[in-house]
């Protein structure tokens, strides 16, 4: 019998409660199974409105957010439209990109070889399964062959921060569905190996729902198989602290 993952509760207040995904698990699962959605519900069975604000991939981990009340969907909502909802990601590719720090614009559509995928567009196109796009992105540190990448997308499409590192030539470590090596090799020989796609959601901003003149600030520092692939290549996991902007 499987057993089901510990899930840590980050933060939780009378409108919100954020949690740290693990790797592996799904953040929701429409077609039933496990998920995060599913073991939120477990942990706070008494929230009158429980509603996921984000969704990271099964092999992403990091923050999840989620409204408790409808009151903490409809500021989260007006916190998105505002531009004040931010969020930052930590991400290891291998190269780094050509520019130490920039903007990611290419529109996201639909891959039509694999419709579970994403493929990167020109800004302009469009179409009724284009949707525009836009990923701040810049270089925190490089170790060896690695470059730790800070990303902060500025809207909320699937694979966002995947597809647009790997069509900028820097894809994720691990990410072999997008381009990005599950093995590297270092100038001594050793070999670096990622299990996973390498990308944490580290840092989480919003408006205090109860509070709109507060503002809400979490962070989360790397997992262990991050930091660990990090320390290998010559990094300082303690040097993997996000900012956000």
């Amino acid at each position: 019998m499987r057993v089901r993952p510990t899930i840590r509760i980050v933060h939780q207040d009378a409108h919100l409660l954020v949690l740290e995904k693990p790797v592996g698990l799904a953040t929701t699962a429409p077609e039933g199974g496990e998920s995060l959605f599913e073991l939120a519900r477990s942990l706070d069975p008494r929230a009158p409105a429980l509603h996921p604000l984000s969704r990271l991939d099964t092999q992403v981990s990091g923050l999840v957010t989620f409204a408790r009340t409808s009151q903490g969907n409809h500021a989260a909502i007006a916190a998105r439209r505002a531009g004040k909802l931010r969020r930052a990601y930590l991400g290891l590719c291998h190269p780094a990109p050509a520019s130490p720090e920039g903007e990611w614009r290419e529109a996201i559509g639909i891959d039509p070889r694999d419709p579970t995928r994403r493929r990167a567009l020109p800004a302009d196109t469009k179409g009724p399964a284009v949707k525009a796009a836009h990923t701040i992105y810049r270089v925190h540190a490089l170790a060896g062959p690695l470059c730790a990448l800070d990303l902060f997308p500025r809207t909320g499409r699937t694979h966002q921060l995947r597809v647009h590192a790997s069509a900028a030539g820097s894809p994720l470590l691990g990410d072999v569905a997008y381009g990005g090596e599950k093995r590297l090799t270092l100038p001594n020989g050793r070999i670096l190996t990622a299990g996973r796609v390498m990308l944490h959601c580290g840092a989480f901003r919003m408006p205090d729902p109860a509070k709109p003149s507060a503002t809400l600030t979490l962070s989360l520092p790397p997992p262990d198989d991050l930091a660990t692939l990090w320390r290998s290549a010559g990094g300082d996991p303690a040097a993997l602290v996000l900012a956000l902007t």
